[in-house]
């Protein structure tokens, strides 16, 4: 039989179980910071591949599209985009659209060359001049096609500079035509009058200030500007016939201002069929492959407006999920 003490048996055990204790403290402490560390290293690759994901997005979508254009020494179909309200102030404003038609006709390699267009219109002028860039190109390129293809609209000064294209092509519920020429305005006199409203107008010059819509339109007024309109539609009104010639049919809504179909515009001879850019890069030029272009904006100026559409389309799902509660 042992003789041991029992108090000092118990104060073994006591001190087996509290070394135990400490022992699985620290496996544990120690087995923590290992899976905090694994943790903080997986987060690091995490958030590098997605930064690393972010830039290749941007230089996919923000990368001009013809940056490679000049290299290509195979036959191919070349595109230039014409898009949106056409103006000085607008990215569809007649230097950038020159700088792709140009950039275009010095690769000797292309087989003909598209004009997509999807615009309302815009300036007169900045239409006019890109319709006589294209008739110069032509002049200088007499054996390299130009045709334009038409998306959803093509109208007043879209349609102007679609006449400077051999032929014109379209989907069959594309918008065509609006021949004319408008100013619009608004008048406030008899509300100003209402209010208590003064209009305090200063000018050199007896109609300096004829376009004014707090100031009453006067008799002369009001048709010196329709004699300008009536001008100006005269001068696209020439343009189309010398462009589309005896394709034109005798139709006297032809030049109203009116819009048509596609499909409508085939029989009034404002276009020359139905098409994609793809079918007639394909079955007319023969080049099925297709280049753009299009000069684009800087990568800063994409990314702004980007960056601002998203905001303006996080804002407004914010509000509108604000409103539906």
């Amino acid at each position: 039989m042992s003789n041991q003490d029992p108090s000092t048996t118990d104060l073994s055990k006591t001190q087996a179980i509290q070394r135990n204790w400490e022992r699985e403290v620290l496996e544990r402490l120690a087995f923590s910071a290992l899976k905090e560390q694994r943790r903080a290293r997986r987060w690091s690759i995490f958030f590098k591949l997605l930064f690393a994901a972010y830039l290749l997005v941007l230089l996919l979508l923000y990368l001009p599209n013809g940056l490679s254009a000049p290299g290509i020494i195979t036959p191919h179909t070349a595109l230039v985009k014409i898009e949106g309200i056409i103006g000085s102030d607008s990215f569809a404003n007649a230097e950038n659209i020159k700088k792709g038609l140009k950039a275009a006709f010095e690769n000797e390699h292309i087989a003909g060359l598209i004009l997509h267009i999807n615009s309302p219109g815009g300036s007169p002028v900045q239409a006019n001049q890109i319709n006589d860039q294209i008739h110069q190109l032509r002049k200088e390129h007499p054996n390299i096609p130009i045709h334009a293809v038409i998306t959803d609209i093509c109208a007043s000064g879209g349609y102007y500079i679609a006449v400077a294209a051999d032929q014109i092509y379209a989907d069959k519920a594309s918008i065509v035509g609006s021949i004319g020429a408008l100013i619009n305005s608004f008048g406030f006199v008899e509300a100003m009058e209402k209010l208590g409203i003064e209009r305090r107008l200063f000018t050199a010059g007896d109609y300096k200030g004829f376009l004014d819509p707090f100031s009453p339109m006067k008799e002369f007024e009001s048709q010196h500007i329709q004699k300008m309109l009536d001008n100006i539609h005269k001068q696209f009104i020439q343009v189309v016939k010398d462009n589309r010639g005896e394709r034109l049919k005798n139709d006297s809504s032809l030049f109203s201002g009116l819009v048509w179909t596609g499909e409508q515009a085939i029989d009034l001879g404002l276009i020359d069929g139905l098409g994609n850019s793809n079918y007639v890069a394909r079955e007319i030029i023969g080049a099925e492959k297709i280049v753009d272009y299009t000069p684009q904006p800087k990568l800063l100026d994409r990314f702004s407006r980007q960056l601002g559409a998203t905001f303006a389309n996080m804002l407004s799902g914010f509000t509108l999920a604000a409103n539906t509660r």
